[in-house]
């Protein structure tokens, strides 16, 4: 991997990715057991199980672009993977102060932090950077398909329930946003092979959606709620029905295999500037949970 590509020449370049500094801990003191709306079962533990990934999954992500950033020429995308890789730690730190709220009420969010841990580990030790790589950017597709979502639908927003929690994941939802193609354009630039990115997304899809899947199929074992009076049954219908599951968020998913594939084919940059503006503009909700000079997150 050592031939440079330039980056195609879409809104990527436009694209600001600013590190914010910012604490959820206020938020999250009064965090009931199921959180989710209307106490749900199931999207309580889904939500737990996703927050007990993103940590380690973070640091996967920082290290594997890490590697490859002295390879990089271009001086815009330069810039994007310090804003990378400044959002990625701060999506870490957050995400393991909710792991730990959560942990306290009985979610296995440590367990997990564990064992993709070490899942990670045993893969970096495995296959080469450039493979880890490609892993990124196929992972990077689902976070920036499953913010989209959020962003995009009230309907997915309310299903979070507890405000705290919702403020974290739509924080999390701009940022990989704002980042989207950073990790898919640097695997280019550096000359990563179409076929090792197509390959590795459906390898990955397969083995994210069933390892979460068991993830949160053990949560719900370990929960007494779990087998009370039908909450499973109710739980299961209303996830059913959501968008969560729709076939548009699979066809989504799947866009990535195609051989011209890019992160900015969906044109976001509006929907991301919505949101910019409501959570940080001048009246932004999330501003009273920023740390430090407020200048620092537009930069």
């Amino acid at each position: 991997m050592t031939t440079q590509t330039e980056i195609p020449p879409t809104k990527t370049r436009e694209r600001k990715v600013p590190t914010r500094r910012i604490s959820f801990e206020e938020a999250l003191t009064d965090l009931p057991k199921h959180f989710a709306a209307d106490g749900d079962l199931i999207l309580s533990h889904l939500a737990a199980a996703l927050s007990g990934l993103f940590p380690d999954g973070e640091d996967f992500f920082v290290r594997s672009v890490r590697r490859f950033r002295d390879q990089v020429q271009d001086p815009v995308l330069k810039r994007q993977v310090a804003g990378f890789i400044g959002q990625e730690a701060m999506h870490g730190r957050e995400h393991r102060a909710l792991n730990e709220r959560l942990a306290e009420l009985g979610y296995p969010t440590k367990q997990i932090e564990r064992f993709t841990r070490w899942g990670l580990a045993l893969r970096e030790r495995l296959l080469s950077p450039a493979s880890n790589l490609a892993a990124t950017a196929a992972l990077e597709h689902f976070t920036a398909t499953l913010a989209e979502l959020l962003l995009t639908h009230e309907e997915v927003r309310a299903l979070f329930g507890h405000d705290g929690v919702k403020e974290v994941f739509l924080w999390h939802a701009l940022e990989e946003s704002e980042h989207k193609a950073v990790a898919f354009d640097v695997y280019k630039a550096v000359g990563g092979s179409e076929r090792t990115r197509i390959v590795t997304m459906k390898v990955i899809r397969f083995a994210f959606l069933t390892g979460l899947a068991a993830q949160v199929a053990v949560s719900l074992l370990g929960d007494s709620d779990t087998y009370r009076g039908g909450n499973l049954r109710r739980s299961w219908r209303r996830l059913r029905r959501s968008p969560l599951l729709s076939r548009e968020l699979w066809r989504q998913l799947k866009d990535y295999d195609r051989a011209d594939f890019h992160p900015e084919d969906r044109d976001t940059a509006a929907l991301i500037e919505q949101w910019r503006s409501e959570l940080f503009g001048e009246e932004g909700v999330l501003n009273d949970r920023l740390v430090g000079a407020r200048g620092d997150t537009t930069a």
